[in-house]
């Protein structure tokens, strides 16, 4: 479930609450201050090439704040795995190679998979009401299922009113272990008028995801994370992709996530909270090899049949001047080099991560393993490695 800082202040609120509220304060003037921090490389094919991409990496762990950053870059030559920073500033323990993060949004691209899945097996009609799967759900404050479709939610032009701006942060700290009730988090933003009149324009709204989850799980008759598991993760061999449910820790090697809740503030540590505050919109753990794979089937198609793809891929503005643009639970930029990218990006308590495929085999993740509470320049500098990874090595003919 994410939030973009430039557009958000119910995240950034939240994070202020959870870092006051959530462990004690941690010695972070490493991660801070560390103008010697290293940037490691593992199973390289070509590590002179990503000098750029090292520098990117370093100026996380050190100009930006983040405590620790991780990049997996792959191709049709193998992959490179660079680090940088600590994954737990405590320890000051370094980042491995093989690390596992929350993916916040990137959720999305999982749900909205599974969903496109079912409309190619005729289970469901991307243009039918949001009625005729949830009867009664979406109703009141001039919100109504029977206006909106399954399509309108996936591309965020639903008008739903966004969770993350009306879920009281209070709530969280009480118990930052409780389990929450996707229904219940649905009840708390459709107790708030839509943000405008369904497929009238284009604003990122998690609660559209929460109520895709719940279609899944009423058309299917299995949770939306048991449908993530058979139809994509045991295919592919994503064995370091959970859909963890109630469970807080981190299967497997991991970074500790961090929150900073001011801007000279010492990092909190979050690593152990209950997802379903995200559920469908974005409680998903995965890796970078992990992601790499699964953007590259979905990018070339192994996923979804052809008419499906193209549904996936039909995108609109999102108004973002970076020529950012939205199809369904997948977004396309422009590069640098030429050309688009497909990806997203993720915020969950703890972690920021961004993710981008070409159409020609190019995948790229990137993990800081703070959030919120970041710098502009982090998001800024995280989206540069994307760019930079994905524009590396590719032949004018790719451009």
């Amino acid at each position: 479930m994410i939030k973009h800082k430039r557009a958000t202040g119910g995240l950034l609120t939240l994070a202020v609450a959870v870092g006051v509220a959530v462990g004690a304060p941690t010695d972070d003037d490493a991660p801070r201050q560390n103008a010697a921090a290293t940037v490691t490389a593992a199973k390289s094919t070509n590590t002179a090439e990503h000098a750029r991409l090292r520098e990117l990496l370093h100026r996380l762990t050190t100009v930006d704040g983040g405590p620790g950053a991780l990049v997996e870059v792959r191709d049709r030559r193998g992959s490179t795995v660079l680090t940088s920073g600590v994954a737990d500033v405590k320890s000051h323990a370094p980042v491995r190679r093989d690390s596992r993060f929350r993916i916040g949004s990137m959720t999305k691209t999982f749900v909205a998979t599974v969903m496109l899945q079912l409309v190619g097996e005729h289970r469901v009609a991307l243009d039918a009401p949001v009625e005729r799967y949830l009867p009664g759900v979406v109703r009141g404050h001039g919100n109504d299922g029977r206006l909106i479709t399954v399509r309108q939610l996936l591309q965020h032009t639903s008008g739903v009113p966004d969770i993350l701006d009306h879920l009281p942060p209070q709530e969280i700290l009480k118990d930052p272990l409780a389990h929450h009730d996707t229904r219940d988090l649905v009840n708390i933003a459709l107790a708030h008028p839509p943000n405008f009149k369904p497929g009238t324009s284009w604003r990122y709204s998690s609660t559209g995801y929460l109520l895709a989850g719940m279609i899944i799980e009423s058309v299917t008759g299995h949770t939306y994370g048991e449908e993530i598991r058979r139809r994509i993760i045991a295919p592919l061999g994503l064995h370091g992709t959970y859909v963890p449910g109630d469970a807080s820790a981190i299967p497997g090697p991991h970074p500790r996530g961090y929150v900073r809740p001011g801007e000279d503030a010492p990092l909190r540590d979050i690593t152990a909270v209950n997802p379903t505050v995200a559920g469908a919109a974005g409680e998903m753990i995965s890796s970078g090899s992990d992601v790499n794979r699964f953007l590259d089937a979905l990018v070339r198609g192994k996923l979804l049949r052809p008419a499906q793809q193209r549904e996936l891929m039909r995108t609109r503005p999102t108004g973002n001047p970076d020529g950012r643009a939205y199809g369904l639970g997948l977004e396309s930029r422009p590069l640098p080099c030429g050309g688009l990218y497909w990806g997203h990006t993720g915020d969950f308590l703890g972690y920021e991560t961004a993710a981008g495929a070409t159409a020609d085999g190019r995948q790229v993740t990137v993990m800081v393993n703070l959030g919120p509470g970041a710098s502009d320049a982090q998001s800024d500098d995280m989206k540069a490695a994307v760019q930079t990874a994905l524009c590396e090595g590719r032949s004018p003919a790719s451009q």
